[in-house]
């Protein structure tokens, strides 16, 4: 089957790591949550034809952000137009988190017997995710937040061993494509293909909710992340980063 295009990536992508506020600007989106991670709190542009004011238009959503108190973020994908990267250039924004985009067609994959699939809202799946993460108290709550805004089917995996969590992510399947975030593993028991087993338990979950395809976002440098999502099928499809302003 043909993957979908990069646009369909990015659609699926805004309901399932959704802002909890959000504005369009013609085919530019505005996303606030309170700070919880750059994806969630930048502007977007999902056509490289809606260029018209970009000057103007970078202004009026810089000054969005900043009057909910958040340093203003530009997400650059291949839908980005080239005149809008011109005009970060010209006012010095700097890139930041070059990072992939990697997908697969959804396959078979079977859930690890001690997976556990809980509400993304769950006390037990958000402290295990807080307990791996090292999140403090205000970044758990940001998290809370941004989970509370889902409108799409959502899981929060959980996989134990003895007794105990070792690795958690989030699963959410917009628009047929199963998108995984927050993938976390304790440090203390990396190389021990835990990770690939909360991975398969999730996607095992997805196929069951529908999806066709899986996709998830990975920071060019995190060469132990890469290897692990190629190894369970994932493949490159595009890249994206960040701009901000000034200097990084």
């Amino acid at each position: 089957m043909a993957l979908p295009s990069v646009e369909a990536f990015e659609r699926a992508g805004l309901k399932a790591w959704p802002g909890i506020e959000e504005r369009w600007d013609g085919s530019w989106i505005r996303r606030a949550a309170g700070g919880y991670t750059k994806r969630a709190n930048s502007v977007q542009c999902l056509d490289p034809d809606d260029f018209e004011d970009a000057d103007l238009r970078v202004i009026s959503a810089s000054t969005w952000m900043v009057i909910r108190k958040l340093r203003p973020v530009f997400r650059i994908t291949p839908l980005s137009s080239p005149e809008l990267n011109a005009t970060l250039d010209e006012s010095g924004w700097v890139e930041i988190d070059q990072s992939h985009q990697f997908a697969m067609e959804l396959g078979d994959h079977e859930a690890d017997k001690e997976a556990q699939f809980l509400p993304v809202l769950d006390p037990k799946f958000v402290a295990a995710s807080q307990k791996l993460s090292g999140y403090d108290e205000a970044t758990v709550t940001g998290l809370k937040n941004l989970l509370a805004a889902l409108t799409v089917p959502a899981i929060g995996v959980v996989l134990a061993r003895d007794g105990k969590a070792v690795a958690t992510s989030i699963m959410a399947v917009a628009d047929g494509i199963v998108v995984t975030g927050n993938v976390v593993t304790d440090s203390t028991r990396r190389r021990q293909g835990l990770a690939s087993a909360m991975m398969h338990s999730g996607l095992a979950w997805a196929k069951r909710e529908g999806a066709t395809v899986a996709a998830l976002n990975v920071q060019a440098d995190n060469a132990a992340a890469i290897a692990l999502y190629r190894g369970l099928g994932y493949a490159h499809q595009y890249d994206y980063s960040y701009r901000v302003p000034g200097a990084a």
